[in-house]
């Protein structure tokens, strides 16, 4: 049995064990109700737990399940800090805004993408104007989701997909792949055609927690890139601004900015770094995500498939579902004692450094 009990099963639990952390740290919580139902028609919600005086003027925030199955690992952190932390880690005038779920529908259902299928971390664009273009994608959209996983249709798309590798190297492939995409609503990381539940939600909460205060640090909890149970901390600041140097300062030489190339991260816009920072433009804001690395990315390209297929020619609730339901799960959230423990040091770590950039 785990030792690591902050940790859950599913969504459900993940829920309760977040309100009943809160309850006892003495925060302050509302609820976010989406009309998307969970796999056994249950009601799904974003929560949010406020711990600390409401005229603070700095707040750190953390952020789980932007990508819905990865709410595994930030729920389990936002958990365990509520549970032994506290107001007691807060310095005065500082105060810990902890949302819990922004995705709920894709924890729920073991998916990245929200109801309306949508990567929520390429959802964050002017939707008013003409969406980045990738064309990339559009030459492999096909080949990415098969209308089958098995027989010579399946087999003649890895062909594809192999040869499309071959001739434009890994980089543009995985920029192709995952840089997100505007063309295929079916597809991968698609970053939908107006903004998502979870995008207006997000916003929502801006606008009643953070308004107006002065200094805001946001750690956005991810999992499935780099190395297994690393948590990379990556930003995307341009180089040498005082977004850029605010957050050397906060966490030293282990941020990586991705517009230094200093990322295996492909994503490039519609981000929640972007969301939050345009959606505050008089405060001070450092934001980094915090990716925990799990397995290797040709099975999260596996796990991708199956789920995109389930959701385009399968049956979500049929007897096909199971198997890649649990690859999902696994992908995103290895279940074991030795990565639960990477997570909450290095979360617990990113958070004492946050709190203490925000009030040095």
């Amino acid at each position: 049995m785990s030792t690591f009990t902050s940790f859950s099963a599913d969504y459900s639990e993940a829920r309760e064990k977040f309100l009943a952390a809160a309850r006892i740290a003495g925060a302050a919580t509302a609820r976010y109700d989406t009309t998307a139902k969970g796999p056994q028609g249950e009601a799904l919600s974003t929560d949010v737990a406020w711990l600390g005086p409401d005229d603070a003027g700095k707040v750190v925030v953390a952020i789980s399940s932007t990508h819905g199955v990865e709410g595994f690992c930030g729920s389990g952190f936002q958990v365990d800090w509520l549970a032994r932390k506290g107001a007691a880690a807060l310095p005065r005038g500082t105060a810990a805004l902890f949302v819990h779920a922004i995705n709920p529908y894709g924890f729920a259902w073991l998916r990245r993408v929200t109801e309306e299928g949508n990567d929520l971390n390429r959802n964050f664009v002017d939707h008013g104007k003409p969406y980045p273009d990738n064309p990339g994608y559009a030459e492999i959209a096909d080949a990415l989701v098969p209308p089958a996983l098995s027989g010579p249709a399946f087999e003649a798309a890895e062909a594809r997909l192999k040869a499309y590798r071959a001739q434009v190297g890994d980089t543009a492939f995985h920029r192709a792949m995952s840089g997100g995409q505007y063309t295929h609503p079916d597809g991968f990381f698609f970053g939908g055609g107006g903004p998502s539940w979870s995008n207006r939600t997000t916003h929502a909460i801006i606008a009643r927690y953070l308004a107006n205060r002065g200094d805001i640090a946001v750690i956005d909890f991810h999992t499935g890139l780099g190395p297994f149970g690393y948590g990379e901390l990556i930003t995307h600041y341009d180089p040498d601004t005082d977004g850029s140097r605010r957050v050397r300062a906060f966490w030293g030489e282990s941020v990586t900015e991705s517009k230094r190339g200093q990322t295996a991260s492909q994503a490039r816009d519609g981000l929640g770094h972007y969301g939050y920072n345009r959606a505050l433009p008089h405060a001070r804001v450092t934001m980094a995500t915090l990716e925990f690395g799990t397995y290797d990315r040709e099975s999260g390209r596996r796990a991708f498939r199956g789920d995109h297929w389930l959701h385009k020619y399968g049956d979500p609730l049929g007897r096909e579902a199971e198997p890649i339901r649990a690859a999902m799960r696994k992908q995103f959230y290895p279940d074991t004692d030795e990565w639960k423990e990477m997570v909450l040091f290095r979360g617990h770590q990113a958070v004492r450094q946050a709190i203490a950039g925000l009030n040095a």
